[in-house]
Formats: structure tokens, sequence, C-alpha cells
């Protein structure tokens, strides 16, 4: 059914061949019984031409269908609705993106609300503004909205608007009726439906989609030329502004974000590639068993597991930021218990340099900035931080006491946190961003674009934070303090909207003086489906080095995980282990998953999302510093700080340190991961091939490298310890052979030959990276 003149129906034209559905809207032929009513193109899009009944035929070879095309409304059609039919026109050709006329500033005179969400405002400015010089009723074609968007006069976007299509029809239509800002056949969209929703394609393929809105009356409505296309994964599913998919050449999953209007679907597709004599991969435990589904689903076969050498080093610099000795190298290389492996993940859980390096990741993210809450303060939240690590706190009970802190900054105590959380819209985007893996902000200013979430939830969730303030004392230091607090107003509208949480009914504040209780109590609840699952992702992608959802703090239904029962199950596991962090950790580190090589082979070599290989992921900078310190046996001297601190240690996150900058560590001015920066850089090279600092080191005369020189030992064996040292294995006959050289070119200036040695491998992509 047609009921409009700048209707359009999309045909789906599907085969199905054994248990497989394939695509053939591209391949088949498209006639109309009666071309003076209806028309089709070669995609398979029917549009109207004057009202009547014909038959639309589709041929495939020797088979032929006929489907039935009624026109209606073609003649005396219902009047153009801005709200419900321009304004997705606008969106769909980026009008109102942030960057054209929806930015903050606009563009050029005229601005629009980002990606439509305030019709009355769009509609002023559209008809309004400028004494009515956009539209001109009179006649139409001369409107200036018509005259830039099809380019007849210069614009800076460009051609959006083609004079022979529906869009300019409609919107010429809309102007020759009076512009209204309703229709009387204005029924409110409550979903958009997508075909396929979910489907496997194979490699190098094509696949159409349909996009069926349906509204508050019943009425069905294909919307497949206004909605948007938004692919998650562009290098394994590309998608054109028609909706035509196409897969590339890489497996994997993907999901295309569809939206129309302020509703929206996805569809996931899998793209596998063959491989019959795949081998299922290993299993440990249910993590595997959920990665090995995934990669025989999908015909992509792992890596090889990684020696005890490898295994020592990684295991040891994820979990406690700290490079194995030579002599703990020596001492598990040489161990012949099968259970090493899981002995060893114990002893580096209950070591200190656990808790130390732990606090300074939590420090990270929880903005412990000493310009912001003081150096006194950031002493006292480093200390409380590494008290609840080191003691294993379950993370609900750690995060709880985070979220209802308050008290003096300068205590031992979480309080600093909210001292570094201007207000209370600050803090309501922050903590839904570290602790539910929401990114809620873009509600502020507009619907969510990508999720379900309005202004309406963005303020309703800030009405938790209004009675946090601080309070200035006595002696001329800062208290968080919680008062009543008040429902925080829309920021359109002005209205108060009640305080709730995600997804959740109005909060209940009876018998409680801070409104977070409230919050806390759902936070931790089992119904609340975001709280574990964002503290299990941040966890697997520090250990994996990519979350199952990436970017790991956003979490929605168009960005959803490469691995969903895995995660469900993690997620499970979590709740199971009562938030117990440590146990958590030993479940991910036992896997076969982990124990992965990042040694890539032609079937996974394109694989970055199923966890096919290992990552290798670059020392952070703290990380990297005490390495070579530790290898060199020359400790830094940090500014004011007392001898034998190494750098997760030091809580002075502006503490001047060129080396610091250069490799990333954060200022900690957001509680976002992506602060730190893990990048590789010519700054970063240069700095460790040429700078005095790190030549200091090497050539120091209580360094590594003298004590080696001076010893009595063979060459060989220096070179033992220098790899034992700093890669966590013996050097290969070939590196042997290399190096040697080294020795004898040097003569008897053995320290030289050292210290080259020492230099060399320092250098390497397998001293600075953990892989």
């Amino acid at each position: 059914m047609l009921d409009r003149p700048e209707a359009s129906q999309q045909v789906l034209v599907v085969e199905t061949v054994g248990n497989q559905q394939l695509d053939r809207t591209h391949e088949v032929i498209y006639a109309i019984s009666d071309p003076m009513i209806a028309h089709v193109d070669h995609e398979g899009m029917v549009s109207p031409r004057s009202e009547g009944t014909t038959q639309l035929l589709i041929r495939r070879g020797a088979e032929q269908v006929a489907i039935t095309v009624a026109v209606t409304g073609f003649v005396e059609p219902t009047p153009v609705s801005f709200q419900f039919e321009v304004q997705p026109i606008l969106t769909k050709t980026r009008c109102n993106s942030g960057g054209c006329h929806g930015k903050a500033e606009g563009q050029n005179g005229f601005k629009l609300s980002l990606f439509g969400f305030d019709n009355e405002s769009d509609y002023d400015a559209l008809v309004k503004e400028t004494r009515g010089r956009r539209v001109n009723f009179s006649n139409p074609d001369s409107s200036l909205v018509l005259l830039k968007g099809s380019a007849h006069v210069p614009h800076g976007g460009g051609l959006k608007i083609a004079r022979d299509s529906p869009r300019y029809d409609l919107l010429r239509r809309w102007i020759r009726e009076g512009a209204p800002f309703n229709s009387p056949a204005d029924h409110p969209v409550t979903r958009i439906e997508v075909e396929p929703s979910e489907l496997v394609m194979q490699l190098g393929t094509t696949q159409q989609l349909r996009v069926t809105a349906l509204d508050t009356s019943g009425r069905r409505q294909c919307v497949t030329a206004a909605a948007e296309y938004i692919s998650n994964a562009p290098q394994i599913i590309t998608t054109t502004e028609s909706g035509l998919m196409h897969a590339t050449d890489i497996p994997g999953e993907a999901a295309i974000l569809v939206r129309y209007l302020d509703q929206i679907s996805v569809c996931r597709i899998t793209l596998p590639q063959s491989n019959p004599s795949l081998i299922r991969p290993l299993e440990r435990n249910f993590i595997d068993k959920h990665v090995g589904d995934k990669l025989v689903r999908l015909g992509i076969p792992p890596s090889e597991p990684i020696d005890d050498s490898v295994f020592l080093r990684r295991v040891s610099l994820d979990t406690i930021g700290t490079l194995p000795t030579a002599v703990e190298a020596r001492k598990f290389l040489t161990d012949t218990d099968p259970n090493k492996r899981s002995r060893l993940i114990d002893d580096l859980l209950a070591r200190p340099e656990y808790a130390d390096y732990w606090t300074m990741k939590w420090a990270d993210v929880l903005r412990t900035d000493k310009l912001k809450i003081t150096p006194q303060g950031t002493v006292g939240m480093t200390r409380w931080l590494r008290a609840k690590i080191a003691v294993n706190q379950p993370f609900d009970q750690f995060a709880t006491e985070i979220l209802l802190a308050q008290g003096p900054i300068q205590s031992e105590s979480p309080a600093g946190f909210f001292k570094s959380l201007d207000t209370p819209e600050v803090a309501a985007r922050s903590i839904s961003q570290l602790f539910l893996g929401v990114r809620i902000e873009c509600a502020q200013c507009h619907h969510h674009p990508s999720e379900k979430w309005s202004q309406d939830d963005y303020a309703g969730l800030v009405g938790f934070f209004t009675g946090v303030s601080v309070k200035k004392l006595p002696n001329g230091t800062d208290a968080i303090v919680a008062r009543a607090g008040s429902d925080q107003k829309h920021p359109r509208t002005g209205e108060p909207v009640k305080a709730r949480a995600l997804g959740a009914a109005a909060a209940d504040f009876t018998g409680m003086s801070d409104r977070r209780q409230a919050f806390a109590k759902w936070m931790t609840s089992s119904e609340n489906l975001f709280f574990a699952r964002a503290i299990v992702n941040r966890i697997w992608s520090h250990y994996f080095g990519r979350g199952m959802v990436n970017p790991i703090d956003d979490m929605r239904a168009t960005n959803p995980s490469s691995n969903e029962p895995l995660i469900n199950a993690l997620v499970a596991h979590m709740k199971d282990r009562n938030y117990d962090l440590k146990a958590f950790t030993k479940t991910l580190l036992v896997s076969q998953t982990y124990q992965l090589s990042v040694e890539v082979n032609d079937g996974n070599k394109n694989d970055n999302q199923n966890f096919s290989h290992a990552l290798p992921k670059a020392m952070p900078a703290e990380v990297l510093l005490d390495a070579v310190c530790q290898v060199t046996n020359v400790p830094e001297k940090f500014n004011g700080w007392p001898d034998g601190f190494r750098s997760i240690q030091v809580w002075d996150n502006r503490m001047p340190s060129y080396f610091f900058r250069i490799f990333g560590r954060p200022v900690r001015a957001s509680v976002c991961e992506c602060e730190r920066s893990n990048e590789p850089s010519i700054s970063q090279a240069l700095h460790l091939l040429n700078s005095p600092e790190i030549q200091e080191k090497i050539s120091h005369k209580r360094g590594t490298a003298r004590h080696l020189a001076d010893s009595s030992l063979s060459d060989d064996e220096i070179l033992d310890e220098i790899f034992l040292g700093t890669v966590s294995r013996f050097p290969t006959i070939k590196e042997r052979a290399v190096l040697r050289q080294a020795f004898e070119t040097a003569g008897t200036d053995r320290r030289s030959a050292v210290e080259d040695v020492f230099w060399s491998v320092l250098n390497t992509k397998e001293f600075l990276y953990n892989q």
C-alpha cells in the first residue's frame, strides 16, 4: 500500500537454499504491469505515479512472483507533517548533524537542534526566522531551503536533495500546503522493525535491509529510504544510505545501527570464513568454551599457546605492573610442576605490588588529581584505595563506599572524588560512565543519537546528586556534605523531573537523608543490568587488550558485545563470586584464551575482536619506567620523594616528568580510560634511543651492567642474566651468535659490550610491549 505521492516501499527478495537465506533483491528483474500507476527501480524500491491498483512482477530465471500494488492518497494526499515527515529529511541529509546546522552555534545563521530532538525550535528556525526567507508559500520552488538543498544556489553543504527526488517533492508539497507543523494523520512512531534483524552473510556478498515504522494507530509504513544506517565495524560490514550492506573479506561480527526519528534498532551480522579443517581450541574453563564456540562459528583458528617465559612476563606485567626479575624468571622456567602457572597467579595476586598497581589504575579513573582535591586529599584518597584493594574488598561494597562518600576531603576516604566532580551534572554522567558503562552526557542536550536515553533520563539521573556539595571547614579545608537535594529541572523545558535511575521507575527517598543511598541500592541490586557488566568488561579489557564491548564505557544496544554468551557468563560468574575481583581475575588468567600467543596465522590475522590471539599491549608509562629502573638497578629519583619509591606508587599525578609526559601518563581530568595514551610516537623512540637519562641508568657505576661486566661470569652467562631480567627468557642460538660479536669487538672493554647489549635489548619491541 502506497498512500501518498512521496511514499515508497522496499522489496526484499530472499531465496532459501538449504538452511541459508540468500538475498536476491539486487539480482532479480522487476517490472510493473501498469507503469502509469507505479514505478520500481533496479534495487526493488517501489514508488507511486497515480492512484489505482497494479502488479509488481519479480523474475529470476524461469521463476516469477506477482505482488499487488495499491496506490491511494495520490490526488488528495494527507497534509505533510513537519515533525514526522520533514524532520526525517533534515536528519537523513545531515542538515542537523554536528558538522552542519546542528552544531552549537549553527551554520551561517541557520541553527537546528542536533539530530532533530527539538521539533518546535527547528520549525521556528525554518519557517519563522529571517522573515520567512527560507520558505515561500506563493512560490515553493524559490524557497531558500529548496534552492540551497538542491544546490541551485551556492550552498556550503553541497547537494543534499536532488530536484527529481521524492524528498524534494515532499518538501515542496509541505511548503505549498502552508508548511504546517503537524497533520491530522499524525501518530507518534512507537518502534521500527529492521528486516532482517539478524543474519549470517558470506564474505564479499550484499544484503538489502528494509525498515518499517509502526505508529500508535497500528499503521505500518516503509521508511527504508528515510532511515539512517551506521555500521559499528565498517572493516567488516559497510552500508549505503539506501540500506544496502556490503560484506568485506574480513570475518567477524558487526551491528548496523538503524535510526528513524527518535527510534533505534539494530541489525546484527555474522561474517564467517570457510575453514573445514578448523580444530576446536583447547578448553580450560567456560571462557574457552564461549570463545571457542564463536571461533568455530566464524571459522577462525586460534593462535598457538604461549610458553612459560611469555606467560610469566605477561601475567606479571598485567597483574602487578612489575617485571619479573632474572631470579624469578630462572626459577619459574626451571620449575617442573605442571600447576606452576596457577600457583604463580595466586602468588602475584597476594603480592603488595598488586595493591600498588591497581591503586594507581583506580586513582586515574577516580580523578585523584592533586590540583583539584589538594595534595593532602590525593594522599588520603590514595591510601584509602590501597587499603581497600589490599584486603580485596568486594567490588560492590567498594563502589558503594565511593558513591556515598562524604566528610573531610583530606581524610583517608574517597570523599575527594566528589570534590573533583564540580556539579550534579558532572557527578551523574561520570558515575554513569565509570560504574555503569553508560555514556549519558549526549542526553543532556538532546535525545541520545544511538540509544534510548532522553533528556528526561538525564535529568532523572542528575536528581540523585543535587544534594551533594562542598563545604568549607573552619580550618580552611573542604568537606563533602550530603543534604536532602531536589529534583533536577529538564534542560529544555525547565520543569522538574522526578529522580530515577536509568530504565527504572521514579526513586523512593522515604527515610533517606542522602539521595545517593537510593541510587547505590539500585546500582548494586541484582536487577541492575549495567553494574556487573561494566566491571566485567573493564577488567577483561585490561587483561585482554580490548573489551568485549569497545569502548569499554560505551555500553548500548547499538554497540553490542563481540561475544554476548561470554559476557553474560562472566557477569554471572562475577555475581557468583560476590564481586571478588581477585577470584574473578584468576578465572581470566587460567583460561587458554588468555594464554594464546600474539603471533597470528593466516586464518586469524584480520581478527581483532574475537580473541583468537592475544593483542600486544604497550607498557604504561609508570610500568615502563619501573621496568627500566629494575633491569638497570638504578632507581628513579622523584622530585621531593625519598629514595626507593617506584613509579606505580607515586600519587602525585602532576609531578614534572618528561618520561611520564611522552609515554602518556594521564592528568586525571576525566573518568575515561582513554585519557591514558599508549600510542607509540617518535618522541618515545628517540627518548629510549638517545636520552642521557636512559644512558646514565645503563652505564651507572652501581648499575646492573657495571656489576655484570665486573663479575666472573662468562659472556654467555651475562647474556643469560640480561635476557632473563628484561624479557624473562634465555637468548636464542641466533641471538647469542649476534651478541657475542659485541664482546669480540669490544676486546678488553667488557663494560662497553655489556652496555651495548643492554641498550639493544631495552629498545626491542619485546621489552617495550607486554606480549
